[in-house]
């Protein structure tokens, strides 16, 4: 799909573009404040051909007019995200607001990893961005654990699909707080969020 489909050809939007939003940014609120735990989203976006259901759900609650997306893989929506919510497409990964990255293993390629997209700064950490990283299951990947805000005991997180040293960029974002970019995992409609107060740590304690 590309910008200039016709108006026809994209998918709707929301049915309910109020009540669907204010669903999935509660779930995207409850998921952030319980780090690396899956949370269902709402199944209130259409299918997309590409996408996941919850994240064509997050995409369509979050973005506006004034929040450029960056696209990275091979799911191109934008004509489909810019119909419905007047979300531009950004003209880098750095000018961009939320990034949706549909196929995780471009994250460990240079110039496409975490510390390539908008980090903030220590007096605007809200300038950073929001990555949106499709993967083919929350479960059945390297053991990890997870500590911090939000978390009482560490907990386990084992998402699948992404690249190796995926962690250590994690681990180098964390560091960099206040700054430094937020995750939300999206598999199916289940998310995972990962908030840059987040550490990640191998699950055997190496």
């Amino acid at each position: 799909m590309n910008a200039g489909a016709p108006m026809d050809d994209l998918p709707p939007g929301l049915a309910d573009p109020q009540g669907g939003a204010q669903a999935v940014f509660r779930a995207l609120l409850t998921a952030l404040s319980r780090p690396a735990a899956a949370v269902c989203c709402p199944a209130v976006a259409p299918e997309v051909p590409g996408l996941a259901p919850a994240a064509a759900a997050l995409l369509l609650a979050l973005t506006d007019p004034e929040t450029p997306v960056w696209w990275e893989g091979g799911a191109d929506a934008s004509a489909w995200l810019r119909f419905h919510s007047g979300a531009p497409v950004a003209a880098r990964r750095d000018a961009a607001v939320f990034a949706l990255v549909v196929e995780p293993a471009a994250l460990g390629r240079e110039g496409a990893r975490l510390a390539d997209f908008a980090l903030g700064t220590d007096e605007a950490p809200e300038r950073s961005a929001t990555l949106i990283v499709q993967l083919p299951a929350l479960e059945g990947g390297m053991p990890m654990r997870a500590s911090g805000p939000g978390l009482a005991a560490p907990v386990t997180l084992a998402p699948a699909g992404l690249p190796d040293g995926f962690w250590a960029q994690w681990a180098d974002n964390h560091a960099r707080f206040p700054s430094g970019v937020d995750l939300v995992l999206v598999a199916g409609d289940a998310i995972v969020g990962l908030p840059r107060t987040t550490r990640v740590s191998p699950a055997d304690g190496g």
